[in-house]
């Protein structure tokens, strides 16, 4: 079990170790923990996907840390567990996985996995989503927020102010298969399987394993069209066609003018060279899930 001790307030309690080998012991599960700084992260789960004897790897912590640990057991055949531990722990709620330390333990020791799907861009793993435009910059003035001592959710709402203000459109070509489109928008989103429409908070996913992506174009074309929509998000009036180009593939082309583009991928921010290319990778990790009620 790997614990991003950069995670959120949960994480860093000095007692950390403690709750977690309590947690364990109740499931009664055998479990070799390891806290982790953020940079060391990365490495760690590269350890563990080749250590023997192991019936799981388990991730503590948030999305930034699933995601890691996702893009190194994908395409094998070892179990991914989850602690919930971050703020918003999107995998986790969309697979069912309670946050409650002692009730996730339980269901990482019942040991039901299922294949769910991963997604791509350039070659590099994500979980939940990844977003070009607006997102990314929100991802990032989130992070100067935090340190400044304000909380993930507090900070992510000034973020999300700060890069209304900074509205512009990119230019954009999407290539995906029977479509071929420019468009001018300041927010791609492409999800792995689909969303719920929404558009400054991400929506609950029906499946994870329908072996798709969603692309999510936002048609706003000024400041206040975007933040009219945003309104109706709030109130579940957003509308697919009126508000959104929308594409569903398993792969698609994002070409830009620039050679790079910033983006995001499960809550982290990296520039990437263009084209971007992005793919479903059907079921290829085995996610630990509460087991299906008896029929």
């Amino acid at each position: 079990m790997i614990a991003n001790r950069g995670g959120g307030a949960f994480i860093r309690s000095d007692d950390l170790e403690d709750r977690l080998r309590a947690a364990f012991e109740a499931a009664r599960v055998e479990a070799d923990i390891h806290l982790v700084e953020a940079d060391g992260i990365a490495e760690a789960f590269a350890d563990a996907v080749q250590a023997p004897r192991l019936d799981a790897v388990v991730a503590a912590g948030g999305d930034g840390t699933v995601s890691c640990a996702a893009g190194h057991l994908a395409g094998t055949q070892r179990p991914l567990g989850l602690l919930p531990l971050g703020t918003l722990n999107h995998l986790a709620r969309d697979a069912g996985i309670t946050a409650d330390l002692d009730a996730a333990a339980a269901v990482i020791a019942v040991g039901h996995a299922r294949p769910i799907d991963v997604a791509e861009v350039n070659g590099r793993v994500f979980v939940n989503n990844s977003g070009v435009g607006l997102y990314p910059d929100m991802v990032r003035f989130r992070g100067a927020e935090q340190e400044q001592g304000r909380s993930k959710r507090l900070a992510m709402l000034s973020a999300s102010l700060r890069a209304l203000r900074s509205f512009r459109r990119r230019r954009l070509w999407i290539s995906a298969p029977g479509v071929e489109t420019p468009i001018r928008t300041p927010l791609l989103f492409v999800g792995n399987n689909r969303y719920r429409a929404s558009l400054f908070a991400l929506g609950h996913r029906e499946t994870l394993d329908a072996g798709e992506l969603s692309l999510h174009a936002v048609r706003a074309r000024s400041r206040a069209h975007l933040f009219w929509a945003g309104l109706r998000g709030l109130i579940g009036r957003l509308d697919q066609q009126r508000d959104f180009v929308t594409i569903y593939a398993d792969r698609a082309t994002i070409s830009s003018d620039r050679p790079h583009l910033t983006i995001s991928a499960d809550g982290e921010t990296f520039t990437m060279e263009t084209p971007l290319e992005y793919r479903i990778r059907p079921k290829a990790l085995r996610l630990i899930v509460p087991a299906p009620a008896p029929q």
